[in-house]
């Protein structure tokens, strides 16, 4: 499916993926966003889209000497990693209770952190970094080096899954914990203060922006490039404990080179060439996808999840969905379903199945199919996953 340019008076025309009509609410931030002076060309709105906090998840925003931190969002860096392994399902086999509890055992889920810090932690670059970040996060160096390498909560993720072939693929989703939240959060009350100060009209305050050249602007873009490495290496972490269980059980403990890997931001910023401009693209729950990137997105824990490969659509600046997006809010799924549909529609999956994690029933996602469906001209399908593990966090 291409694209459909939306029916909304806007300065920037919206081109969306949706294969659904945007709700009242919906299209109001859709045309908040498209009516700003500094955005460039259009605004592209992935197949996955819905209700986000100033901006829509689902979009993709390019701006010329400007960025918003809150369109960027509060969990800078959240992406997702994915190694396609020598293994096959016989391996594991009978394995994966033993598997599941080792993985949460390694790695924390929530609010918690990792009692101690492993050596590669310790070595990472970007603490040398770490004193010239916002002084609102100074205090949180610790913590920050005890939460890299932990999951957090929410739609985070650990999965053990299969392709069509019976190949073992793992797969986790995560972010720039804490120090990514607390980065992102006094930013964004520093864009709302100037605001506030110039006196300017925002259609929604959600959208303040630092302007290229200022002070500001130049401390978030550094902020925002350092919370995004650490996102990134975050999941690289992980990655490595959750392989060495795996490894455990299916090799004896041998190690083993990945067959593919892929780890790529969701939710982030970067400056790129587009028709031929430098802009900077914001993209809110959208995956790069030109042509020479690897992509992963995600179903939701109970339905199928796709490693794909971008074919560089210049009209969605090369972008494509991050997942399936949700199709009700965390508490209207609360009240929808009960344990019994959550056991229903996890059948086949070792994962936790209590109350706790009822908000993140799969009902409450969109179809992942439709999704796939819309964005065929984003990207061509590398392999189809389907889980037998979840750890959620």
């Amino acid at each position: 499916m291409a694209y459909e340019k939306l029916k909304l008076s806007t300065q920037a025309p919206i081109l969306s993926w949706a294969n659904h009509s945007l709700g009242h609410e919906e299209s109001k931030m859709a045309k908040n966003m498209a009516s700003l002076p500094f955005v460039f060309k259009h605004v592209a709105l992935m197949p996955d889209v819905h209700l986000g906090k100033g901006a829509l998840v689902g979009s993709v925003i390019a701006t010329e000497e400007a960025i918003m931190p809150a369109a960027v969002g509060v969990d800078i860096g959240c992406g997702m990693c994915a190694i396609q392994t020598p293994f096959r399902a016989d391996q594991l086999e009978g394995k994966l209770k033993k598997i599941r509890l080792d993985i949460e055992a390694a790695i924390p889920t929530g609010f918690n952190q990792n009692k101690a810090v492993e050596k590669s932690i310790y070595n990472w670059q970007g603490w040398k970094d770490f004193k010239q970040l916002h002084p609102g996060v100074q205090h949180l160096q610790d913590k920050a080096s005890r939460q890299m390498g932990s999951l957090g909560g929410g739609n985070h993720f650990i999965e053990v899954c299969l392709d069509t072939e019976n190949q073992v693929w793992l797969m986790l989703h995560s972010g720039s914990r804490n120090i990514g939240n607390m980065l992102a959060k006094n930013h964004i009350d520093t864009a709302k203060e100037l605001l506030r100060l110039a006196d300017s009209k925002l259609p929604d305050p959600d959208l303040a922006y630092f302007v290229e050249g200022t002070s500001e602007f130049k401390a978030y873009w550094h902020d925002l490039q350092w919370a995004q490495d650490y996102a990134r290496f975050n999941r690289e972490v992980m990655m490595a404990r959750f392989k060495r269980i795996v490894e455990k059980y299916a090799a004896g403990g041998k190690p083993t080179k990945p067959l593919l890997s892929v780890n790529c931001h969701h939710n982030y910023a970067e400056k790129e060439t587009h028709f031929g401009e430098d802009v900077y693209v914001t993209r809110k729950g959208a995956v790069r996808a030109r042509t020479e990137d690897y992509g992963i997105i995600p179903g939701s824990m109970g339905a199928k999840s796709y490693i794909v490969k971008g074919k560089g659509n210049h009209d969605s600046y090369c972008s494509c969905s991050h997942g399936a997006g949700r199709k009700m809010s965390r508490n209207k799924a609360k009240r929808q379903f009960n344990l019994d549909d959550l056991i229903q529609q996890t059948e086949g999956v070792e994962c936790r199945k209590d109350k706790g994690v009822l908000d993140e029933i799969p009902g409450a996602y969109k179809s992942i199919e439709a999704v796939m469906a819309s964005q065929s001209d984003l990207v061509e399908v590398v392999a189809t996953l389907k889980q037998v593990l979840c750890v959620k966090g």
